[in-house]
C-alpha cells in the first residue's frame, strides 16, 4: 500500500529512504519499456567502473518521448519531493540506467557530493529509482546504508557500512536523500535490470544535465507549466534564474 506522504517523508527523514507503491499505473512502466528499448539497443557501456562497463546509461531523458514527462511530473512523487526538499526544487537529472548480467557493485557514494557544502547538511538532493523491472538482492536492486545521512561527517570510507539491497516489484519507486550513502548492486542473473533515476535539487543549485541545452526550447513549450518550472525555468526567490529581472517562464512564453 502506497504510504501517506508525511509517512513517507518521516521514513526518508529517519532512515534516508521509502520504497512507493502504485504511484502510477503498472501499464505506464510497460510504455516506459518499450520507449527505452530503441535507445538502449543504441547505447554503449559505461566507461570506467563508477558508471559500470557492463552498464548502459540513457541520460537527457525529457529530450527523448513524451512518456518521460509522466516520471518527471508525477504528482505523488512530487509532494514527497516537496515535503522532504520544501516548495522550491527542479529536476536534475533523468535517465535510465540498466544493469547488464555480470556487472560488478559500484562504489558507495553520496549524491550530493558533488556540491562543496559543510557537512552535515539538510538535504539539498532527493533521487528516485523508477523499477521498469523487478529489483532484486541478485540483479543489482539499489543497495542503501540506512541512516548514513545523519553520519557526522562524510568518512563514510574509514566505517564498515551495513548495506540493504532496496528490493522492489516492478512499478515501484524507490526515493532516497542524496545524502544517503548507497550504490548501484552486482547483476548475478542471466537477465538485465533496468531502471530510470529521476533525481530532484533544490531551486538554488546547478542541475547535473544542463536541462537549457539539453531539452530543445520547443519541447519544452510543449510540457505542462508544471514541468517548465520543474526543468528550471522558474524562479528561486527572491530573484535567482531572472532573466533581465522577470521570471524566465515570461521569457519562454515569449518565444
Amino acid at each position: 500500500m502506497q504510504p501517506d506522504v508525511e509517512t513517507a517523508a518521516g521514513a526518508v527523514r529517519e532512515r534516508g529512504w521509502v520504497v512507493l507503491e502504485d504511484v502510477a499505473p503498472l501499464s505506464l512502466f510497460g510504455r516506459l519499456a518499450e520507449a527505452l528499448d530503441p535507445l538502449l539497443a543504441s547505447c554503449p557501456t559505461g566507461r570506467n567502473p563508477f558508471e559500470g562497463r557492463t552498464t548502459k546509461r540513457v541520460n537527457n531523458l525529457l529530450a527523448k518521448g513524451a512518456v518521460f514527462q509522466e516520471v518527471a511530473a508525477n504528482p505523488g512523487v512530487l509532494d514527497l519531493v516537496e515535503a522532504v526538499l520544501g516548495p522550491h526544487f527542479q529536476i536534475s537529472i533523468i535517465s535510465a540506467i540498466q544493469i547488464l548480467p555480470g556487472e560488478t557493485a559500484q562504489d558507495l557514494h553520496t549524491d550530493d557530493g558533488l556540491y562543496p557544502l559543510p557537512w552535515p547538511h539538510p538535504p539539498v538532493v532527493l533521487n528516485t529509482m523508477w523499477a521498469v523491472d523487478d529489483f532484486t538482492e541478485a540483479n543489482g536492486a539499489t543497495v542503501l546504508v540506512p541512516g548514513s545521512h545523519q553520519w557526522p561527517d562524510r568518512a563514510f570510507g574509514g566505517r564498515t557500512p551495513q548495506t540493504v539491497p532496496a528490493t522492489m516489484a516492478r512499478g515501484s519507486v524507490l526515493a532516497w536523500v542524496g545524502n544517503l550513502v548507497h550504490g548501484g548492486g552486482a547483476n548475478r542473473t542471466d537477465r538485465p535490470r533496468l531502471g530510470i533515476t529521476m533525481n530532484y535539487n533544490q531551486a538554488w543549485l546547478r542541475q547535473q544535465e544542463n536541462q537549457y541545452l539539453g531539452v530543445p526550447m520547443e519541447v519544452v513549450q510543449a510540457f505542462p507549466e508544471r514541468l517548465q518550472r520543474l526543468v528550471g525555468y522558474d524562479l528561486h526567490p527572491p530573484f535567482i534564474g531572472n532573466v533581465d529581472g522577470r521570471n524566465p517562464l515570461k521569457l519562454l512564453r515569449r518565444a
